[in-house]
């Protein structure tokens, strides 16, 4: 065990954030821990890294750009105009910052849980994974079928994920990190490369 009072984080974090999103970060650390119990991934640090994915999510937009230039995080044209898009990089300097989590992976797993990156570690997946099927999840394309997957196929299961993330923000119009294009790539081929073997 590596000592994390979680305890303790939960109710800093319930003090941060607006009650559905306390209640998503619930879920979404529940999941993980049952998806690293599943997997083999270390229970207590992939439990951290989900419950604090979403630390900086509720912080207003433009504090969020203030507080990634105070940790010197590059904030890119697209992200100036959509801060939100800065919750899950400005969440990793938080988690270390006011939460004391200095573990590379645990960090890194907050860092990429809404865009994904090329050949995640099996935490970084959990985390993005459970992001996305936590059980507050009810409108997301193929969520049954990603569900199943994320126990028994995480790769495939971040394929589909990314997908439809994808397919969805082209569909709104909505903001795109181009980090989640570089993923989906990169697991597009992986999924391929695998089935033509």
């Amino acid at each position: 065990m590596s000592g994390y009072n979680i305890s303790k984080m939960q109710k800093r974090l319930k003090k941060e954030l607006d009650e559905l999103r306390y209640v998503h970060t619930q879920g979404v650390m529940y999941t993980a821990m049952a998806l690293a119990m599943c997997h083999g991934e270390d229970l207590e640090r992939t439990g951290v890294a989900g419950l604090l994915h979403d630390c900086a999510k509720c912080i207003p937009n433009p504090q969020k750009i203030k507080l990634s230039e105070h940790y010197k995080i590059p904030v890119s044209a697209v992200e100036r105009t959509s801060p939100q898009l800065l919750h899950a990089k400005l969440g990793a300097c938080i988690a270390n910052d006011k939460y004391g989590v200095e573990d590379p992976e645990i960090l890194s797993a907050i860092r990429c849980h809404t865009t994904g990156k090329p050949d995640m570690s099996l935490m970084e997946k959990i985390v993005f994974i459970s992001d996305y099927i936590e059980p507050g999840r009810v409108k997301a394309p193929n969520l049954t079928k990603i569900r199943a997957l994320a126990f028994s196929d995480l790769d495939m299961a971040v394929y589909l994920t990314l997908r439809d993330t994808l397919s969805y923000l082209e569909q709104t119009k909505a903001s795109l990190d181009n980090q989640s294009i570089v993923a989906y790539n990169y697991y597009e081929n992986l999924i391929g490369e695998r089935e033509d073997d």
